[in-house]
């Protein structure tokens, strides 16, 4: 097998792993959800060849040609049944959060329960004006 041949027959296998179908899981269906695995993919291959000759002038040839492929789970999609629009789907997910995004997480929480409390109290005073 030639080197060529041999480059084209693991860029056509790392291909095969490369495909949307090993990024984006098949949908699994859960009592009101759908969840839809995502991963993510990394690949790499090296291939080389080469010739040479001895003091005798015998020669030879030699090649070849390997790679490999890796998939980790980065999130879920979920889908929530009878939940319309986008507060109907969820992404979830399953790295370790940094700490930058660990803090920006706790302000926002914190923001949206100062939001909510100012919320509820000006439905009050609404309901005391009417």
């Amino acid at each position: 097998m030639s080197a060529e041949d041999q480059i084209r027959t693991t860029v056509e296998g790392l291909l095969k792993v490369l495909s949307t179908k090993n990024a984006i899981g098949e949908p699994i269906e859960v009592e009101d959800k759908t969840i839809i695995p995502v991963a993510k993919i990394g690949m790499g291959f090296g291939a080389g060849a080469g010739e040479g000759k001895s003091e005798k002038g015998e020669g030879g040839k030699g090649g070849g040609a390997g790679g490999g492929a890796g998939v980790d789970p980065i999130a879920m999609v979920v889908v929530f049944k009878g939940v319309p629009g986008p507060e109907g789907v969820k992404v979830m997910s399953l790295a370790a959060p940094s700490p930058i995004a660990k803090f920006i997480g706790e302000i926002a929480s914190s923001m949206m329960e100062k939001f909510r409390g100012k919320k509820e109290e000006a439905k009050k005073e609404e309901e005391v004006h009417q």
